[in-house]
Parts: C-alpha cells; sequence; structure tokens
C-alpha cells in the first residue's frame, strides 16, 4: 500500500473559478502546504492561475505537486456541452504540464445547489443513460490520446450518477481501459451506501479516492426535510473525517487488503465559509490520518 495523501480547493469552501465568498487562490496555497499536504487538486477550472509558468513557479514556492482536478456539467444536455469541453481541455492541458495523471469528471447537479428547485427528472431515461456513457467514453478517450491522463468518474449527490446501483450500471457500461472511478466516502455514505465495502468490492476500477466524512444528526435532517446540497454543506454536513459516520480505520484495512497504490485527497466542503476556517481543520484533519496510518 502506497498512498499518497492531499487535500484540494473544496476544503477551503472552493467551488467556482471566481466568488467573493472564496479563500483567494494564494491563500489557499500557503495554508495547504502549511498544513502539511504536498498534494493538492486545481479546483475548479480557472480558480489557480491557468497560465502554466507562473502556475509552476506557485507550486514550486511551495513544495507542491498536483493530483488531477475535476470538470462538471450536464453529461446529457448539449448546451452545457461547450462548458464541460472547455473545463476538459483547458484543464488537462495544464495537468499534463504538471505530470499529474488524473482528470476527475463529474454530472451536473440535477437540483439548482441554492434553491433545491428541480431542473430536469433525477433519474436518466435508457436513451440519456446511454448518451452519457457515450460522452464519458469520448472524454476518456480524449484526455487519454492527447494528454496521457487516466479519466476517473465521480459520483456525486443530486447527480444522475450517486447511488450504488447506478455507480454498478456505470462500471458494467463502460470501457475499464477508459473509465475508472473517484471514490468519494462522503457523497457515497451520504446516499446510503457503505464505502468501506464498496472499496472492498470494486477496487479494480477505484484508482482515485476523496476523502470526505458526513455528520449523522445534519444529513437525517437534510434528507428528511429536503434541504439543498448547497444549503446542507452550508450547515457543515460534511464533517471533519475523525466525526462522520465513515469509518475510516475499516477504510484503511482495506486500503490495505487490496493494496491500493494511489491518490486520497482529503475533501471538506464548507462553501461558503469564513477565510479563517479552513486552516486550522486542514491541519487537524492532515494529523488524523497521520495518526491512522493513511499516508
Amino acid at each position: 500500500m502506497d498512498i499518497k495523501i492531499g487535500s484540494a480547493p473544496d476544503s477551503w469552501g472552493v467551488w467556482f473559478p471566481e466568488d467573493k465568498h472564496q479563500t483567494p487562490w494564494n491563500r489557499f496555497l500557503d495554508e495547504i502546504a502549511a498544513a502539511g499536504y504536498e498534494w493538492t487538486e486545481l479546483g475548479p477550472y480557472g480558480y489557480l492561475p491557468t497560465h502554466v509558468p507562473t502556475l509552476i513557479k506557485e507550486l514550486k514556492k511551495r513544495n507542491l505537486k498536483v493530483s488531477g482536478t475535476f470538470a462538471m456539467d450536464s453529461l446529457v444536455d448539449p448546451k452545457f456541452w461547450p462548458s464541460l469541453e472547455k473545463q476538459v481541455l483547458g484543464a488537462g492541458a495544464i495537468l499534463k504540464d504538471l505530470g499529474a495523471h488524473f482528470l476527475i469528471l463529474i454530472d451536473g447537479t440535477y437540483t439548482d445547489l441554492f434553491t433545491g428547485e428541480q431542473l430536469m427528472p433525477s433519474e436518466f431515461t435508457d436513451d440519456e443513460w446511454k448518451k452519457a456513457m457515450g460522452v464519458i467514453h469520448y472524454f476518456a478517450d480524449t484526455i487519454k490520446k492527447g494528454f496521457g491522463m487516466q479519466l476517473v468518474f465521480h459520483p456525486h449527490v443530486d447527480t444522475h450518477i450517486q447511488y450504488e446501483y447506478q455507480i454498478e450500471r456505470l462500471l458494467e457500461d463502460t470501457d475499464p481501459e477508459l473509465v475508472s472511478i473517484c471514490l468519494d466516502t462522503g457523497h457515497h455514505a451520504y446516499r446510503g451506501g457503505d464505502p468501506v465495502a464498496f472499496m472492498r468490492k470494486h477496487h479494480r476500477r477505484i484508482k482515485y479516492l476523496h476523502l470526505k466524512n458526513v455528520d449523522p444528526v445534519i444529513m437525517k435532517k437534510v434528507n428528511d426535510e429536503k434541504i439543498p446540497f448547497a444549503k446542507a454543506v452550508a450547515m457543515d454536513m460534511f464533517c471533519e473525517p475523525s466525526r462522520g459516520i465513515v469509518d475510516f480505520l475499516a477504510f484503511k484495512d482495506v486500503l490495505k487488503e487490496v493494496d491500493f497504490n494511489g491518490w486520497a485527497i482529503v475533501e471538506q466542503d464548507m462553501y461558503p465559509c469564513p477565510f479563517d476556517k479552513p486552516y486550522p481543520i486542514a491541519k487537524r484533519t492532515r494529523e488524523y490520518f497521520k495518526q491512522i496510518g493513511l499516508g
């Protein structure tokens, strides 16, 4: 087992390329390094500098390396495909220059993040499912041929691929040579799954990890009252890894059992948040994973 632990702008409350509620990018880089991490993701395309020489300089100043980043938008609505392609190609080119290996693809949410309004049906039709699989394969093939990178698909709350049965259908309907999974322990648990058992069962297809935990009391309130995802995040539904329902000691044992070698990126969604909130949490979290033998 060889696990490279990192964190991401998400753990500093960063969801968008630009937003007045978000920590400035240079402060984020200062604090992730000070918290003891060597690895980071880029966050949403455009948050960190997209001028590669500038980005390389800023990363080297802090002894940071990049594992990958995400692109997120609707897989089936053609009006969102230009945005998705811009994210994939833009981030892919940067990641290649940085020597990173992974591009994380996420379907867009079917609800409005902030109002909870349902924007489209929560389930794909069979035709939409086939279309989504085609888009996933298209981008997986594009980044493999163009950048020498691996696409990992990230199941996400309030998207069309979030429950275990949907993830397993995706695994059946995608080429294992092209498409792997980013298992986010928090999103998986939030939707009633067992990330420990799922990791044991599907470890051959899981090439990348997001380490996240969920507060069970807040999760019950959120589910009972149908609170929108962004509001749930603002309520601290995603809590420090040491405090939630995901058993990270058991998860570590499974990683050892299957001899997982790769990246595990800590994410604790907290948008929006005071700028002084993330750093102490990030530092405690880094120490926690060291103490339990993860990274």
